[in-house]
This record gives C-alpha cells, sequence and structure tokens, in this order.
C-alpha cells in the first residue's frame, strides 16, 4: 500500500478543508486594525503561491491614506450604479446590494498584475493569461489565511480599473486586478450572500465535472 509523504494529521486536513467551506466573500467589517503580524503572515501565504514560470507577477499595495481610500469607494459606487443599468429588471436589486466594504475594513489591499510581463515566456507563449491566473491564486491563498485566523476577506471587482490605475500610479503595463477588503467580522455566514439573496445557487458538481470530452458525465460512483 502507497503512503503519502509528509502527510498531514486528520485534525490538520479537517482545518483545511474548513478554511475552504467557510470562505465567505464578505461585505461587512468591523473597523477595529488588523494586527501587523497577522498581516505579515497573510501577505507571506499570498506570495507562497503558484505562479506559471515562477515569474511571481502578484504586487500588493496597501491603502493608508484616507483620501485616496474614500476615491477609491467613490469609484466602486460609481460602477455600482452602471452595473445596475446593465442588469436590465435586476437593477434595483444590484442597486440595494452591498458589493464592497471599502470605508469599514481594517485593512485595504489592491492586487495588482507587474509590468515587463512580456518578458516572461515559460507557460505563457500560447497562454498569456497565466499570469492573471497566478495572481489569483496569491489572492485565494491570502482568503484562505485570512479565513484560518478568522478575517474576513472581500474581492471587490466594481471598479474602472484604467482610473484605479492612475490612482496608484502603476506604471505602464501594470494592471489592477482586485480591490481587496481584509478585516473583522462580526459572523461568516452559512452559506454565499448571493446565494441567500436568491441571486444564484451553487451548481450540483455532477453538471460541472466531465470525463475524457467535454458534456461526458462522470458515472456515478
Amino acid at each position: 500500500m502507497n503512503q503519502s509523504i509528509n502527510p498531514f494529521s486528520e485534525t490538520e486536513v479537517a482545518a483545511v478543508y474548513r478554511a475552504i467551506y467557510e470562505r465567505r466573500d464578505m461585505r461587512h467589517f468591523r473597523p477595529d486594525p488588523v494586527d501587523e503580524a497577522v498581516l505579515a503572515r497573510l501577505l507571506a501565504a499570498a506570495h507562497h503561491a503558484p505562479s506559471v514560470g515562477y515569474m511571481q507577477p502578484w504586487r500588493f499595495i496597501r491603502i493608508k491614506d484616507q483620501a485616496l481610500r474614500q476615491a477609491i469607494h467613490d469609484l466602486t459606487r460609481e460602477e455600482q450604479e452602471q452595473t445596475a443599468q446593465a442588469c436590465g429588471e435586476r437593477g434595483e436589486l444590484v442597486r440595494r446590494l452591498k458589493l464592497e466594504g471599502v470605508m469599514e475594513c481594517g485593512e485595504l489591499l489592491i492586487a495588482a498584475l507587474v509590468d515587463g510581463r512580456e518578458a516572461y515566456v515559460v507557460g505563457r507563449r500560447t497562454m498569456p493569461e497565466m499570469d492573471l491566473c497566478s495572481v489569483a491564486c496569491a489572492i485565494q491563498n491570502l482568503w484562505l489565511a485570512a479565513r484560518a485566523e478568522g478575517l474576513g476577506l472581500g474581492w471587490v471587482s466594481i471598479y474602472d480599473p484604467q482610473r484605479l490605475d492612475q490612482l496608484l500610479g502603476l506604471p505602464a503595463g501594470a494592471r489592477s486586478v482586485a480591490v481587496l477588503c481584509l478585516g473583522h467580522v462580526d459572523a461568516f455566514p452559512k452559506e454565499p450572500l448571493l446565494e441567500t439573496l436568491g441571486w444564484d445557487q451553487r451548481r450540483p458538481m455532477a453538471n460541472l465535472v466531465f470525463e475524457n470530452t467535454w458534456g461526458q458525465t462522470v458515472p456515478a460512483a
């Protein structure tokens, strides 16, 4: 019988799965500051994410200036209205949704892609978007580590990226990927907020996993 190399204990394995299943995209925060040592651990977790060609294309910008935070908040509010208009009959629901916690969260981070990415070819020659996938892996690492630390994180994508890039002084070729609201929360919901509100629901796994060819469902075990 094959034995795993350096296996986690059952308790450790359970903790990993718990963080995955209990992670939530948070929007409501308490203003309490995040401990500096905890923040350092979270950013280290992000920095240990896998990256194509080991290019490590992520950059994180910590927003400390309140005027800049307000400007970022204004961008999200403008885009929420634009999104509401684009959603037609569901527009009013979009307007009522709380889609960010920029002004309330203890820490505001911007995840960005580095400039000069064309120099990295390995793994990207035919799939240049893999640098973006690498940043997403870093964000997910940070997200799961935050949940393990009892902190909430919300990935905000409602903003004009070009205007945000200008606010942050990003160099040519670099681009923002996400506004990340991080901080203390009162509770973690049992299910995603958009599921609770009836916006959508989690699809059955049987509809999402195929075998050999597209649409070929996996035989039931």
